[in-house]
């Protein structure tokens, strides 16, 4: 979908936009929920629900933008300041939604 140019001149270049279901976005909050563990591959791919290889490309390209770790056999969420914003973000609309449901 197009975006008016002005929108699309005034956003800021370090914000992370993910697309809610896409495979980055699934890994991404999957490790979101677990800063403090570092996973395997296959154990990344299976909590995704992603095909082993897809979640192979995906960390690769999340390690490339440094929002992801990788150590031997291991992933971690990256320390990108951009993932504590997401995440903040993330939170604050979910608690929005739960609080306008649940008056």
């Amino acid at each position: 979908m197009a975006i008016d140019i002005n929108e699309f001149e005034e956003a800021p270049g370090e914000a992370l936009d993910l697309q809610e279901g896409t495979q980055p976005y699934k890994i991404l909050m999957f490790l979101l929920e677990n800063p403090n563990h570092a996973f395997t591959t296959e154990e990344i791919a299976s909590e995704a629900k992603i095909a082993m290889d897809t979640c192979r490309t995906v960390l690769h390209r999340l390690l490339d933008r440094d929002l992801v770790r990788h150590r031997g056999r291991y992933w971690a969420l990256g320390e990108d300041d951009r993932l504590a914003s997401y995440a903040a973000q993330t939170a604050a609309s979910s608690a929005s939604t739960t609080d306008d449901y649940y008056g």
